[in-house]
């Protein structure tokens, strides 16, 4: 089973006590709170130089990070290494080096994947390793996905809520009102296809698409995973996702949203022509929308996420990294002291911003200031846009716990929306097949699972 102790690493027989998250209780007997992941710093080098890390990561920006770090510290020195992004390897490639028990000291991981690398083995248990004085700048929504059970295994580097970008000059020819609820959304997409037939408000993307549909059904109040003693609980059909699911399908049926792949060639071109005249996405969409449609300056600005109830807002995710500090790291406490810098240090942040435009919301809201600075906002003709993400960033809602193994479930559940989207099926039994088809997975983990 993936995840067992490597030969070779000891442990101590530390179990998860009653009443442990059906995770933890997993990770007792996988990490078992081992003497091999002692918090020293493992410090052989002292004496003979600097303390020399090696990183990982898939994000932008990361080199001129660790070079600014270089440059700034003379006790710790960090080795870089670019890793191809999310199922283009970057995964495959932590996992089957923490296996070989060569894994660096400290990598990025996003938000849906970290539960399942938590259950292989691959981070360090950081609860008492992340300093007081950290973890109280981070946005507690943020840590909250990093936290299972009152242990914390990685450091939240952005949180992304999602937002609607949309193209303010045809709503406005067009004498259409930006949504504030997603009744309001459902008219105002009737009305654009009837101003501009070949218009859509926004597209329903059939890959990519569940991660998108978890977003918004986090927003409605679903829980598609949830743990009651040392069971899993899980439920993509829950009342909120059937909701959310029937809106989505009427959406569709009745074309009003374009349906298309997302990040897809045919996508962006709607996007530039105003075939598509709005993007549902995390914050982090609005760097992207800006290095992608440059001749939408001017033309885009950006809204809360529609609303199911007004009185009681709420806001979901979308995107977002870690930064966690591995358990084959010789040196963890260094690990820490590198991860801290990076989130926390306006320098960092002005680093990594200067490898290109950037929107993605800090998790220490703190920063807001430094990322409003660095970046050039005239396409969104000046709006303050990381004064909307930082009131939309502490409406997120904090019941949302991902699954143990999200790029299967993902994958599965894309699948089902690509014939949802091509007339075979519907959204809700693609949502339905992701939740039978990984219903196997988790229980080849020796997890105890059950439906709701």
């Amino acid at each position: 089973m993936p995840g067992r102790r490597r030969p070779g690493r000891s442990a101590t027989g530390r179990r998860a006590t009653a009443g442990t998250t059906a995770l933890l209780t997993l990770l007792a007997l996988v990490l078992a709170g081992c003497a091999g992941c002692s918090t020293s710093s493992g410090s052989d080098t002292v004496g003979h130089g600097p303390v020399r890390l090696t990183f990982w990561s898939a994000l932008r920006g990361s080199q001129e990070v660790v070079d600014e770090f270089n440059r700034t510290h003379d006790d710790i020195k960090v080795e870089f290494q670019q890793v191809p992004s999310g199922e283009q390897g970057g995964w495959t490639k932590l996992s089957n080096a923490a296996r070989a028990g060569n894994s660096p000291d400290v990598a990025t991981i996003e938000y849906p994947q970290l539960p399942g690398f938590t259950i292989d083995g691959v981070p360090r248990d950081i609860t008492k390793l992340l300093p007081d004085s950290v973890r109280k700048k981070i946005l507690p929504q943020a840590l909250d996905l990093t936290t299972f059970d009152g242990r914390t295994y990685a450091v939240p580097v952005d949180i992304e809520p999602m937002v609607f970008l949309y193209r303010k000059d045809i709503f406005t020819k067009n004498h259409i009102p930006v949504p504030k609820t997603w009744a309001q959304f459902e008219s105002s997409a009737r009305k654009l296809k009837q101003a501009q037939p070949r218009s859509r408000i926004a597209s329903l993307f059939t890959t990519g698409g569940t991660l998108y549909m978890a977003g918004y059904a986090w927003q409605a109040g679903a829980k598609w995973y949830d743990t009651v003693g040392d069971t899993w609980q899980i439920s993509m059909d829950d009342a909120p996702t059937r909701k959310v699911a029937g809106y989505w399908q009427r959406m569709m049926d009745d074309d009003l949203v374009r349906v298309e792949p997302g990040s897809s060639q045919q996508w962006r071109a709607h996007l530039r022509s105003g075939e598509t005249a709005g993007y549902l996405a995390g914050a982090w969409a609005a760097g992207s929308m800006m290095a992608s449609t440059p001749d939408g300056k001017g033309k885009w600005a950006i809204a809360p996420m529609p609303q199911w109830d007004p009185a009681k807002p709420k806001v979901s995710t979308q995107g977002g990294s870690t930064f966690m500090v591995t358990k084959d790291s010789r040196h963890p406490r260094e690990a820490m002291e590198f991860i801290s810098w990076m989130v926390t240090s306006p320098g960092a942040l002005k680093a990594k911003l200067a490898s290109g435009v950037s929107s993605a919301f800090p998790s220490v809201p703190g920063l807001v200031p430094v990322a409003r600075k660095e970046m050039d906002t005239s396409y969104y003709s000046g709006q303050d846009i990381f004064g909307l993400f930082q009131k939309e960033a502490e409406r997120i809602a904090p019941t949302w716990k991902w699954g143990p193994r999200m790029t299967s479930t993902t994958s599965s559940g894309d699948d089902g929306l690509a014939k949802a989207g091509a007339g075979s099926g519907d959204i809700l039994k693609a949502l339905r097949d992701a939740q039978s088809r990984t219903m196997p997975d988790l229980k080849s983990l020796g997890l105890s699972v059950t439906t709701r």
